[in-house]
């Protein structure tokens, strides 16, 4: 077990060049091999997605393009892939490719949430959990308690500069990966306690609104050694007045629309609208407050990710129930409550409420990032007591769809963003 285990302590060779350029028709675009000295030794990433994968992390540093007549991000703008080894205040086991890809994720839905203090909380590409709020700690704070089990290992990434109430919330659960714009006074005492934690200074996550809206060249590898180029996705809803007020006409000709959603419910889209850039499609989130309440991510079909979402809406508000009335996850109650009656008593109040409360959906808001191309997904989200919708538009049914949010008693809300938001 002990030789299985090395597999991941092991460091690779990454054999890259320090350098790369990139030739785009007239322009090239240059690029060096991040490195760091830690411990003494010039390292680079740890290893790619698995640790018999060798990587390599690059920084534009020279080189503006025009490709397609756009305005690109430029060199001095980068983020992580600018870390140095003074912004690395604590290396832990010194980061890999996918610590560093949760954190870009991270302030790719972050960009989009700079008005407020905010943070998410990311594993394995998508978020567990984000949220906004009129400070730090209660912002961290909604977002962990949104799913407190897939953030077990994740990286918790803000957008304000660390305090110590959200420091000692760090420091009492286990991460692996803390990224903030600045630490206050003290904070890193406080977190650096947990020795293996990554602790990063990205001074940009301060920023992101000086980047927000400058789309970034997107290149993705095919596995036939192919290569796709794209223009980043840059989010249209930036105010509650980009969305759409959502309509539909059947084949006879009758159009329907749906009724206005309410201050709350469009803030609460607006916020699940900006968490949707960093999910993988297909997806949905249920919003509430500024706070995510469950993310459904990665599905092939449009209602059963709705599905997805409501399933683990359900058990993670059962599981919280369980944690703050016997200091115990969902998972370790079920083992042990059929060799003790007491136990056994408390799971079954937990799961009638977790079923009379649905989940704590009621009062939510859901945003899809395609849109719905039959009217069950919308069903089924109204069920759970969904009270406005947001998606892209454009189904041959929409009609359908804003007819099954007017059926709906009370009324659903709904707009249309105008704009999809896959991300493969």
């Amino acid at each position: 077990m002990s030789e299985l285990k090395d597999m991941y302590r092991q460091i690779v060779a990454d054999g890259f060049p320090d350098t790369m350029t990139v030739t785009l028709g007239k322009t090239e675009l240059k690029y060096r091999k991040r490195v760091w000295n830690v411990g003494g030794e010039v390292r680079g990433l740890r290893y790619g997605e698995n640790p018999d994968q060798p990587a390599a992390l690059y920084e534009l540093v020279e080189g503006e393009s025009d490709v397609a007549g756009k305005s690109w991000r430029r060199p001095g703008q980068g983020i992580v892939s600018a870390l140095t080894e003074g912004q690395m205040i604590q290396a832990g086991k010194h980061p890999g490719k996918t610590n560093l890809t949760d954190v870009d994720n991270a302030a790719n839905i972050l960009q989009y949430l700079a008005r407020r203090p905010a943070a998410a909380i990311l594993k394995h590409n998508n978020p567990c959990g984000a949220a906004w709020a009129d400070n730090l700690y209660d912002a961290l704070d909604h977002a962990f308690w949104c799913d407190r089990i897939a953030a077990f290992g994740g990286a918790v990434v803000l957008n304000r500069p660390l305090d110590k109430a959200a420091a000692e919330l760090i420091a009492s659960q286990y991460f692996e990966v803390v990224a903030a714009p600045d630490f206050e006074e003290g904070v890193v005492d406080i977190i650096s306690a947990r020795k293996n934690l990554r602790i990063l200074h990205l001074p940009g996550l301060g920023r992101l609104e000086e980047i927000c809206g400058t789309p970034f060249l997107d290149i993705k590898s095919l596995a036939d050694g192919g290569l796709v180029l794209q223009q980043s996705f840059v989010n249209r809803i930036r105010s509650v007045d980009d969305f759409i007020v959502a309509s539909g006409t059947s084949k006879d000709g009758v159009t329907v629309t749906s009724r206005s959603a309410t201050k709350q419910e469009l803030e609460d889209l607006l916020f699940a609208w900006a968490v949707e850039a960093g999910v993988t499609s297909n997806s949905v989130i249920f919003a509430r407050n500024g706070a995510t309440v469950a993310i459904g991510t990665g599905e092939q079909d449009r209602v059963g990710c709705v599905e997805l979402a409501i399933h683990k809406a359900y058990t993670k508000y059962a599981d919280v129930l369980a944690f703050r009335r016997c200091g115990q996850s969902l998972y370790e109650l079920q083992q042990k409550a059929p060799a003790d009656a007491e136990l056994a008593e408390l799971l079954d109040a937990i799961q009638e409420q977790t079923r009379r409360e649905r989940g704590g959906l009621p009062g939510s808001v859901l945003v899809s990032d395609g849109f719905f191309p039959f009217r069950d997904g919308v069903d089924t989200a109204i069920a759970q007591g969904v009270t406005a919708i947001a998606q892209p538009g454009g189904s041959l049914r929409d009609y359908e769809v804003v007819a099954a949010c007017n059926e709906a008693s009370p009324q659903v809300a709904m707009v249309f963003t105008g704009q999809r938001s896959f991300k493969h």
